[in-house]
């Protein structure tokens, strides 16, 4: 169960679904967004080590695609201490070795269905620990110039002109980036600079 209703569908032992409780060290929570980018990038790294041929992204804010498809989702959920971050619960589910979608997501991909043969789940999910613990070393030494630059490097459709869609309609515009806080950067084909909170803005795809 995701945000606002969201959900994700599983079959039984198929696939990977689990959860972290992280304690960052002096976090501040206007920096919270670091850690999504952190986790974004282990779960893309460690699919990446599975699939050839693939196009592995983030899709903003941390979705995993994989060229159009969506094989990774996951919900970050803080807990406050002041002005800093206490604790932060992930959740992320990763399609693994189910090979027949019966929900109402759109566009779901499995590693099974990519690689045409399954996949140890065990080893997925060390792949995705070394990874985690690898770019944990950014955040732990303040490096955000650095995780902003790998962030964008796995970024879905970014420089690339693409249809949105938000609350007064639909439109074309290019990711620009993203800020500090999150917030999703786009022009549009006016030229004109638009900003984005989560749910504010959906793609077409």
């Amino acid at each position: 169960r995701g945000q606002r209703g969201t959900t994700w569908e599983s079959e039984e032992r198929k696939n990977l679904l689990f959860g972290l409780r992280l304690r960052p060290v002096m976090l501040k929570a206007d920096e919270q967004f670091r850690l999504s980018q952190v986790v974004a990038l282990a779960v893309a790294d460690a699919v990446a080590e599975c699939v050839s041929g693939c196009d592995v992204r983030i899709k903003w804010p941390n979705d995993i695609y994989c060229d159009d498809r969506k094989i990774c989702g996951m919900l970050l959920e803080h807990d406050l201490c002041g002005a800093e971050i206490a604790t932060t619960r992930v959740g992320i589910g990763i399609n693994v070795n189910q090979n027949t979608f019966t929900g109402d997501a759109p566009n779901p991909v499995s590693l099974l269905q990519l690689r045409g043969r399954e996949t140890d789940r065990a080893a997925l999910l060390r792949k995705f620990i070394k990874h985690l613990e690898r770019h944990s070393t950014l955040l732990q030494a303040k490096d955000f110039a650095t995780l902003q630059t790998q962030y964008l490097r796995r970024l879905y459709r970014i420089g690339i002109p693409a249809t949105y869609t938000d609350a007064q309609g639909t439109f074309t515009a290019t990711i620009e980036g993203v800020e500090a806080d999150g917030r999703l950067l786009l022009c549009d084909e006016q030229h004109r600079k638009r900003s984005y909170a989560f749910k504010e803005v959906a793609y077409v795809i």
